[in-house]
């Protein structure tokens, strides 16, 4: 088989999901010259094609794309979910595994923000998963200073409106009280920047810590700080085929 299938593909597609990059970092390889079909250069990202035969990235032929693969890794406090930062902070490369393939981020987590972060090979996989239509549900537990009762809380089911952003359903429970520090857990769809912090400030809340706990079905357990765990291709298969 080959690796578009039968029907036409926009090539930044194909080389996304093969691995290669994001589609943005595609489209800009493309405007670079970098990428090549039959030996002439390609100019547009639109080139419709059902294989990667004949395609070459800064010289090099693109083989078929392997299987996907998904990553669970601990986040920890204090790097960037980025490639790279021009200011030199640390970023999550500099805390990954050397022997582990290519991988991009789906989605991010800021930079004091710690726990499940999910990495994969596959582009085009990235991309799904980070389509606010897809909807995934993630799971986070946030140590907060102030106070808060359920029924403040569970208002947040309606959604919210936070200087002009609207953010949907958020599932929200006290799980404990210690004085004026709060554990709460919140599962929310959305993920939109800084979402869980910019509610609980907005309720008058001081976050002092934000873990993300889960991702889908895919749980942060007992894996390490910044520890690396693969998800079994079955596993990934059985997700993939349950998702919109």
């Amino acid at each position: 088989m080959d690796e578009g299938g039968k029907e036409p593909q926009r090539i930044a597609k194909l080389l996304a999901r093969a691995g290669i990059a994001s589609r943005r970092e595609i489209e800009r390889m493309i405007e670079e010259g970098r990428i090549t079909l039959n030996g002439d250069v390609l100019t547009t990202p639109a080139t419709l094609l059902t294989s990667l035969h004949g395609v070459t990235v800064d010289g090099k032929a693109v083989g078929a794309p392997a299987p996907t693969r998904l990553f669970l890794f601990h986040k920890p406090s204090g790097c960037l979910t980025t490639e790279r930062d021009p200011a030199g902070r640390p970023t999550i490369y500099d805390r990954l595994p050397a022997d582990l393939p290519r991988v991009m981020p789906i989605g991010r987590l800021d930079m004091t923000t710690e726990g499940l972060l999910l990495l994969t090979t596959d582009g085009e996989f990235k991309r799904q998963m980070e389509l606010p239509a897809t909807g995934v549900p993630r799971t986070y537990r946030a140590r907060a200073f102030g106070d808060i009762t359920q029924g403040q809380l569970e208002e947040l089911m309606m959604g919210i409106e936070i200087d002009g952003m609207r953010y949907g359903q958020i599932d929200a429970n006290l799980e404990r009280s210690t004085g004026h520090n709060k554990w709460i857990e919140m599962t929310l769809k959305e993920g939109k920047n800084r979402e869980v912090r910019r509610v609980l400030e907005h309720l008058g809340l001081q976050v002092s810590r934000l873990i993300r706990t889960k991702y889908g079905p895919f749980e942060l357990g007992n894996l390490a700080s910044s520890a690396v765990m693969e998800v079994r291709q079955n596993d990934l298969a059985v997700f993939r085929k349950g998702l919109k």
